[in-house]
């Protein structure tokens, strides 16, 4: 037993001495010292031993795996200096030579004028409200007063899921939502996708972006809307920036107008960007009819309000001198990164 403890101990010097890697220091480590090791093999076998050789036999054995455990603590560190030293050389930096230069993203400029707009109407007061882009036929059309073959349906015909269920055709139904939901005074604006079975070209796409606003109290008149969309354009297109009202037909507000904006390229005198009209139309607008007020519980005998829609994508176009609404959704990065 004792020629087998010494030539275990000569076995592994002469393998430890010959090692490369961590893992073949490992392996080594397990042959000799673990449960089914070498030198585990040959110490079950003490028990066969006299009393007296027990003592000899066993403090030999200690000797062998302190000798062999102190070797793989050597041969480890050595190891791992080398390594080390390996990977250093391979991640050394030239401190002389140019970065890679990253590119930085910037905002789209739909994004951008979107949250112009939310700047806006945040400093006036207002809050901002979201809903579901998949609503109920009720919310988008017959709580805003546009009943089942309305003919107000055929321009803003969309995709109907069932029956009841469709892609909003406007953010008008957060309104009608919010009035549910919450008694006057409310001030919101309501930004969102909304879609539309258009066919796509220049000027129109089956999905765009609104942002709706909606005021309800005492006392509220055309004239506080028409203050409110002065400011508007004077802080959105700049303080020379005049606004007229058109009138219109809107199911959901009476009186209702179209509203449009001095011309931000020629001031009013015309150009190519107005069509030598010195106007452009950004939104329509008009005060909240009575039965859409009833229908949300909203006595319109104490209370009225007004509400406006515009589009963000018609607005980018007007703000960026943009010819096609295709450019906004076609991520070209040579278009994206001028804004």
């Amino acid at each position: 037993m004792k020629e087998q403890l010494n030539s275990i101990r000569m076995q592994a010097e002469q393998e430890l001495s010959n090692v490369g890697t961590i893992t073949e220091l490992e392996n080594i480590r397990v042959k000799y010292l673990g449960k089914k090791g070498e030198l585990t093999a040959v110490l079950r076998g003490m028990g066969a031993l006299s009393p007296e050789e027990r003592p000899i036999i066993g403090q030999l054995a200690n000797e062998v795996r302190a000798s062999i455990e102190g070797r793989l603590e050597e041969v480890k560190s050595e190891l791992t200096k080398k390594e080390r030293g390996l990977k250093l050389e391979k991640e050394v930096i030239d401190v002389t030579m140019p970065g890679n230069r990253k590119m930085l993203g910037k905002k789209h400029p739909l994004s951008i004028v979107i949250d112009e707009i939310k700047d806006v109407f945040i400093g006036m007061g207002y809050e901002i409200a979201e809903g579901p882009e998949v609503e109920l036929d009720y919310y988008n059309f017959e709580a805003l007063n546009i009943p089942k073959n309305h003919p107000a349906r055929d321009v803003q015909d969309t995709f109907y899921i069932n029956n009841n269920i469709l892609l909003r055709t406007q953010t008008s139904p957060v309104q009608i939502r919010v009035m549910e939901n919450k008694k006057p005074p409310i001030k919101v604006i309501c930004p969102g996708r909304v879609y539309r079975s258009d066919a796509v070209d220049a000027t129109h796409s089956p999905i765009f972006h609104q942002v709706e606003g909606l005021v309800v109290d005492k006392g509220v008149t055309m004239g506080d809307l028409v203050g409110t969309l002065r400011l508007f354009a004077k802080s959105l297109f700049g303080e020379k920036t005049e606004i007229r009202l058109r009138p219109h037909h809107f199911p959901f507000t009476e009186p209702s107008a179209e509203v449009d904006v001095s011309c931000w390229t020629c001031g009013g005198k015309g150009c190519r960007v107005c069509k030598n009209e010195g106007w452009i139309e950004i939104l329509g607008a008009g005060m909240v009819h009575p039965k859409v007020l009833e229908v949300c519980g909203i006595d319109p005998e104490v209370y009225s309000g007004f509400a406006f829609g515009l589009g963000a994508e018609r607005t980018a176009m007007g703000r960026f001198n943009i010819d096609d609404m295709r450019l906004l959704y076609e991520n070209d990065i040579r278009f994206l990164k001028q804004f």
